[in-house]
Formats: C-alpha cells, structure tokens, sequence
C-alpha cells in the first residue's frame, strides 16, 4: 500500500504505525529498517556486457551478416567468413563500448534525493526524544521527522503540526506553484487525489515556506515517489530510429535472400554451371549488403555522442537516441522549470482605479521586510523575495512592531510598524484578493469592481497579490489575526514567472531548425499561455488535456485519425490547420501551442498520438509525473537536476535543463544522420548497379564476370572507403530540418542510381567484348576480370563524390580519391596476379576513360534533377 494514512486522522495514522509524537527508539528503527529496507527508490537494472553485446546483434543487418557469414564458412569461402564476423565484432564493441561509457558518465551525475533528514529518536523508551540528523536512507514508518525550508520532503508523509507550511510538488504533479499544507483532522474527500490533501506531503517535494512535524507512512518502494517505477517498467515502442532502418533493412533483406538461388538457378538452365557458382552466388549476395552499416552507424553515433559529452556536458545513454534527436520535428516540453524558473518577479503595482502605483510596491516590499525580520522566518517566499528584489532597500526607515505571518488557512500575512505620527501603528497586510478585500472597509459595489479587477490580471496569466494598510493607536498588547480589519485598500500588485535565461533564443533556434515546440503542463491555461507570450511565441493557442484528448477521440470515432502527417488531429492539416510552429497558434502538427492540465497520463496519451500520426517526438522532462512521457516519446530527455527515476528512464541527459543544449545535440543528430543517411545512399545504388550488373553478365558470359576472390576484395576495398563517411561534415542544407530515413524514398533514389550504375557496368561489357575479340583469345577472361573490376572501383568513387554533394575536400574526397587509385594499381600488380587479375593495355583505360566521363555528366544530370525535385517538394 502507498502513502498509509490517506484517510485517516493524524491519531489514527500513529496507532497504526506504533509510534507516537515522541518518535521511535533506536531499537524499534533498526529492527524497522532491517524489516523494511533502505529508504531509497528502486534503480534500473544496468544491462551486464554480456547483455549489452546481445543487444547490439538484434538489428536486422546484423543477422543477415552472420547469416551470410556462416554461409560463407559452410562453402568453405573463408576469407569472406572472416571479413564479414569481423565487421560485426567491431559495431557490436562500438555500441556496446558507447553504451557503456554513457551509463557511466550518468552514474556521476547521479545524486540522492535528499543526503539527510532531521528526525525524532530516542535511546530507549524513557529518555526524551532528541533531534538528529540521520541519512535518508535509514529513515522507517513511524518515523518523526522536521521540516523546514529549502528540505525536501524524504518519504511519504502524516503531518502532526505545520506553521505556514507550503510545498513545491511539481515534480510529482506539473504544478508550477507552491501548494499550501496543514495538520488538519477533517474528512476524507472521497472526490480528490493523494496530492490535493492537505495533510499528507510526499516524497521529493520541496517545502519552500514554513515549518512542520510529520510521521512517516511510507518508504522506499512504497512510496508515491518509488512507484512511477511501474511506469518505467514496460516495454518500450521501437523508436524512430528503429522503424526507418529496419523498414529498409528488411526490403534489402529479401533481395539478398533470393539473389543466392536466382543466380544458382539462372547458371544451371543457361550455362549448365550447378553447384560451383554457388561461391560466387554468395559474393553477389555479399555485394548487395551494406556490409559497413552496422560501423557506420555506430561510429557515427558514437562520435556524436562523444563530442556532445566533451562540449555540451550531454550524455546520451542510448546511441540510436541521438538519431531520433536528429529526426525530431516535434519537442514536447514542461514549462516550469525549462522556459520559466521556479521563482515569480514584479510584473506591475496597480492602484485601485487600475494604474500604476509605486506606492503600492514601497508598502508591500515594507510588509515583507518586517514580516522576515519579526516573524523569525530563515528565509523569505517567493513573492516576498521578488518584491524585496524589485523595491530595494525599504522598511529600514520605520520601526518594526510586530508580525502575524502567513497562514494558509487566511492567506494573509501582516507587518505592524511604528506610523510616521507620533503614537501610532501601521498594520500593512498583503494576501490573496478575495481575503484582503474581506478586510477592508468597502461598499460592495467598490468591492465587487476589485474582484473584476484582480480577475482580469489573474485571467491574463498573473498571480495577484492584493495590498491593504490601516493606522491604529499604539499599543504593547501583541496583535493578532483578529486585528485585519477595517483595512484601508492600497492595490495590486501582479507577478509572473520568471522565464528561463536564453529560453526565447533557445525557442527561436528551435524552430529555424524546423521543429515544432509544443508545451504540456500541469499549469492553469492562463499562466501557461502567458509565458510563451512572454517568451514570443504569437498567437498563442491553449487548451485544456481534456479538450485534446476529447477531440482526438472524436476525430478517431470519426475515421479521421491516424492519417500520418498529411491529416488527422495529431497529423499537419488536421481540424485546426497549419501555422508555422515558429509563430507559436497551432503550428504544422495539429496540437494548441499549450496544452494545459495536462496529468502525467494525458501527457504519454499526447505524444504517442502525434508518434501515431507520424511525427517524431522528443519530450523533455524532469520530474516523476513526467516518465510516462519520456518513455511514450522517441527520445526522453531530461536534466542533470531531475529527479533520479526520470534521468535513468531518459535516453538523453542534459548538464543542466537548458533548451540551448537541446539545439546542440538536435545538430549533432541530423549530422550522424545525414552521415549515415549519404552513405546509405552511395552504397545502396553502387551496390544495386553492380549486382544487376554482375548477374546479367553471368548469363551472357561463357565464364564467370568476376571470381569470388575478386568480388570480395573489391567490397573489401569499397567497404574501406565507406568508413570516411563517418567523419565526413555534411552541408548546412543537411541540418536545417529533421533527417528522417525512409524506406519508399531510399527505393527510389537507389533503384535510379542503381540501373544508371549498372547501365554504365554494361557499357563497359559491351566495349570489352568487343575489343578482346582477336589472338588473345585465351587471355581475354583475366583481361576481362581485371578491367571490370578497375571500372567497378572507378565507378564507386565516382558515385561517393557526385552522390555525396560538396567539394572533393573532406574525408570522403580523399577516400574516393584512393579507391580510384587502388583500383588503377592493384590488377597489374603482385596482390592483382593473386587475385587472377593482369594489366590492362594503354587502350583499354581509354576505352575506360570514355565510359566513366559518359557516366560521370548522366550521373551529375540525374543527381541535379533529383535535388530540383526535393527543392519543389519541399
């Protein structure tokens, strides 16, 4: 059971617990603590290196290249067996090594949710309870513990007595203001939850104001706090990363397994060859296989995420996070905390007809000196310390009589000081509206008009705090509650959330990078709405989660969900229309600008259905309410400073909660992506030509077009090349917007370049066959291997440095620039003659030298009206 005593009085929580006032005696804690265990919050379970290397197998081409490899092994092809486990044995230590070292980087991040706690124990059942600092760790139901401000709440618990207590729960609830407590005995409201009680506190709270005395119902695992676990605990939905690799994984997995048969089958019928091109079947199938993926992507990541933890302090705790980082065009964020602070500042001081008063500011900021100086408080609220930072030095000038502080229960607080005319005091109260004007001496004509008035501030997304004064004789006798009255009204003063330094450059970076922020909080609408006008978004649109979520279901009863990008309430041209998410309204995903009270439930149903309609969602959160989303989106975010539990459900950890940082890795993203995605690209066609290639020549040659030995050292030598593209810097058209991987336009593009890659392959058949027609007849098959194989390497590093784009300077320059040569060099020379390969006569590069400058203007003809098109769709 979670948080005993929900519904019970404080008499009652303490028969249950077998405590008292008086707290435990050390025996009864430890034998409790021996009974119940650590006061700490379960962790996640860190996957062994043995797990991790498992893991990092799952992906579909990495079991096609076993497969492949033990094929090889069982054709007693062993050099192509070594190569290709040997790939695999690198990407898989690459990714577990990456892994590995994000975890430890979290772990000294890591910190307790609180070090200490004061409690109430005594050294046997007759001494007197004395309190002392223990660590949370070893605090046990039954406990009595102190609460004061700035303490964060360690366990669930019962408050005994509280003075002017308030907490900040947000991290359990999203709200973004202090909540009022108190040791009340009253009954149960069957009608609100755990948190809207005013007795109970819960772990991971903060108390901001305030003092209390509490018993402890509940730790660890029992806790409120500890049981978002459950959230945590499910399995997680492929991310974006995971759909758009293995959706072309899976079309490139089918042609590799019927190329095998297709080319045993075609040798046997037309060439009467049976089982001894079953060698060669397997280097074809090879050929087709992005052999360096696996690498590639990992070393991409890896160095990605390397960098972004030496520059940025980001530490990405799962490598294909960074991708979906990449690929995001929608970023899910809480407002407390990430665009505003967790303090309030001056907004205005209204007089009471509506206009600007500083008298109003000087009594207030005067009220809050000598309620801190008399009433003996460590430390001022945050209201009171917002007007002392705006007013400056003031209430020094007069003498402090006395204090009634703050109560929950009256939402007042009162200063009296010594009045400028002789004999007299000046009582100088400040509240809630409602509860000030209560006090004052007014007609209810002139009272009502107030309400209006602060109701109009409080509707604009400010808090109001209204001001009274009243002159009265001096006295010695102490003043009390009872004296609030007969008030004369002074004004309002409003407030806002402080916003967060360099939100709105961070916001506006954001969105140039084409993503669209939409904020889901706990908050009222009002105050929501206000901060990102504050921040600049325009025309900013706010609804409540119900109203979402009501119209969502609607949508979907009506056919009309689920319509990916193109419509649908979660899709760009759904029931709203589309704004540019940049100017703050709708924006391009269907979704109000705020969503408010938002539940950490509706928060998860909110962005799996934007996942559902086709976007890519990151969402950034740092507290217990929100890891329901941080694991419904495609990467979770959160800071250094969130709450344990969140930063190990998070793929992506921030030093500090800084929208900036977020912009960083979002680059570093779409620069691995576009990486991966250019050498996806190059590959993919080179390797789709050569094999069409390569199987219509087998068919119409009377001898093999290449010898196994010979595909596979041409992969090997290609495969080499390929690792440039992991260091390789993409154009700034690349980061601009989200990189996204999809398979129906990979097909495309490579189905293209393919068959213009393999027309170029039979060009260069058709010239051979003609020119080694004469005496050399019984030279012609390594004449011929050995010029194919020098065009095949020509024609790749033509296409990874047309395809890629950019100048020839740069990693994948260079390494175009040596595959040429090697595949100039190697065939005359002693590794060539190994290989069954020869030199090639002067004539036979012209001829050469003709086909690759042909192919060279139709592929930079292509690749132009390829990029012409992507301009126009865009």
């Amino acid at each position: 059971m979670v948080s005993e005593g929900e519904a019970a009085t404080s008499l009652q929580v303490l028969r249950r617990l077998d405590t008292g006032p008086r707290g435990l005696t050390e025996a009864q804690a430890a034998a409790r603590l021996a009974a119940a265990g650590e006061n700490t919050p379960p962790r996640p379970h860190t996957a062994s290196w043995p797990l991790r290397c498992a893991r990092a197998l799952r992906d579909p081409f990495t079991a096609v290249l076993l497969t492949l490899g033990l094929v090889s092994a069982l054709v007693a092809s062993w050099g192509t067996a070594v190569v290709i486990l040997a790939l695999v044995v690198v990407s898989a230590g690459l990714r577990t090594a990456g892994e590995h070292r994000a975890d430890r980087s979290l772990a000294a991040l890591r910190r307790l949710v609180a070090g200490t706690a004061t409690v109430l124990r005594r050294a046997d059942e007759d001494a007197e309870p004395r309190a002392r600092e223990v660590p949370v760790a070893d605090l046990v139901p039954g406990d009595v513990v102190r609460l004061g401000p700035g303490d964060l709440v360690p366990a669930d618990v019962r408050l005994l007595r509280a003075r002017g207590l308030t907490v900040h729960q947000a991290v359990l609830t999203g709200e973004s203001a202090p909540v009022a407590k108190a040791a009340v005995d009253v009954p149960d409201r069957t009608d609100s939850g755990p948190f809207d009680k005013p007795y109970l506190c819960f772990q991971g709270s903060g108390v901001t104001s305030g003092s209390a005395t509490a018993v402890v119902t509940a730790t660890g695992e029992r806790t409120r706090f500890a049981v978002a676990q459950d959230a945590a605990d499910g399995r997680r939905e492929a991310s974006a990363f995971d759909r758009s690799v293995h959706g072309i994984s899976w079309v490139l997995i089918r042609f590799m397994l019927l190329t095998p048969p297709l080319v045993l089958m075609a040798n046997a019928g037309l060439r009467g060859r049976g089982l001894e091109t079953l060698p060669f079947a397997v280097a074809v199938a090879v050929g087709l296989t992005p052999e360096m993926l696996p690498v590639i992507v990992t070393t991409c990541l890896a160095r990605g995420a390397a960098l972004l933890a030496r520059a940025h302090q980001v530490v990405v705790r799962r490598l294909p996070a960074l991708h979906d980082l990449g690929a995001a065009d929608v970023l899910c964020l809480d407002k407390t905390g990430t665009l505003t602070q967790d303090r309030p500042v001056v907004e205005r001081a209204l007089g009471p007809g509506g206009e600007n008063d500083p008298e109003v500011l000087r009594w207030a900021a005067v009220g809050a000196w000598w309620t801190l100086q008399l009433a003996e408080l460590p430390a001022p609220d945050a209201l009171d310390e917002a007007l002392l930072t705006v007013a400056g030095p003031v209430g020094e000038e007069y003498d402090g009589i006395g204090a009634v502080p703050f109560d929950p229960e009256r939402r007042l607080a009162t200063a009296v000081v010594a009045g400028t005319a002789l004999g007299t005091h000046v009582l100088v109260t400040k509240g809630a509206a409602e509860a000030v004007l209560d006090r004052c001496a007014l007609d209810p004509a002139e009272r009502e008009r107030l309400l209006a008035l602060a109701a109009r501030e409080a509707g604009a997304g400010l808090r109001v705090l209204a001001v009274a004064t009243a002159e009265c004789p001096s006295r010695t006798r102490p003043y009390t509650a009872a004296d609030e009255r007969g008030l004369t009204f002074r004004g309002l003063l409003t407030f806002r959330d402080a916003l967060a330094p360099g939100a709105a450059e961070a916001l506006r970076g954001l969105t140039d990078l084409g993503i669209t922020i939409r904020i889901l909080t706990g908050d009222h609408p009002a105050t929501a709405a206000r901060a990102c006008r504050d921040l600049g978004l325009a025309a900013v649109e706010v609804e409540t989660a119900a109203d979402v979520l009501r119209h969502g279901a609607e949508e979907v009863a009506a056919g009309r969900a689920g319509t990916g990008r193109a419509g649908g309430e979660w899709g760009g041209a759904g029931r709203r229309g589309g704004v540019p998410g940049a100017e703050g309204g709708v924006g391009p995903v269907g979704l109000p600008t705020v969503v408010a009270r938002c539940t950490p439930e509706d928060k998860a149903r909110i962005v799996a259905g934007l996942r559902a309609a086709g976007h890519t969602v990151g969402f950034l959160g740092d507290g217990v309410n929100d890891i329901p989303a941080l694991r419904a989106a495609d990467v979770g975010i959160a800071p250094r400073t969130a709450v344990d539990l969140a930063r190990e459900t998070a793929d992506v950890v921030l030093a500090e909660k800084d929208l900036g940082a977020i912009g960083h890795a979002v680059t570093a993203g779409r620069h691995s992506s576009a990486n991966i995605a250019t050498y996806l690209r190059v590959t993919l066609s080179s390797n789709l030509g050569n094999v069409l290639a390569m199987l219509s020549a087998g068919l119409l040659l009377p001898f093999l077009p290449m010898l196994p030995a010979q595909v596979l050292a041409q992969n090997l030598c290609f495969d080499a090349a390929q690792l440039a593209f992991a260091y390789d810097r993409p154009g700034r058209a690349a980061l601009r917007r989200p990189t996204v991987l999809r398979s129906r336009a990979f097909l495309r593009f490579i189905t293209g370049f393919g068959v213009l890659n393999a027309i170029a392959d039979l060009a260069t058949f058709g010239v051979l066959a003609v020119a080694l027609r004469g005496p050399d007849a019984l030279n012609d098959e390594a004449v011929f291997h050995s010029a194919w194989f020098t065009e095949n390497l020509l024609t790749q590093a033509l296409v990874m440095f047309l395809l890629r784009g950019g100048t020839g300077r740069g990693p994948v320059g260079r390494a175009a620039g040596v595959l040429a040569a090697v595949g100039l060099l190697l065939p005359p020379g002693p590794l060539g003659a190994a290989l069954g390969m020869t030199g090639l006569p002067p004539v036979y590069h012209l001829l050469l030298a003709a086909v690759l400058g042909l192919y060279a203007l139709a592929l930079r003809a292509v690749r132009a009206r390829h990029d012409r098109r992507q301009q126009a769709q865009s």
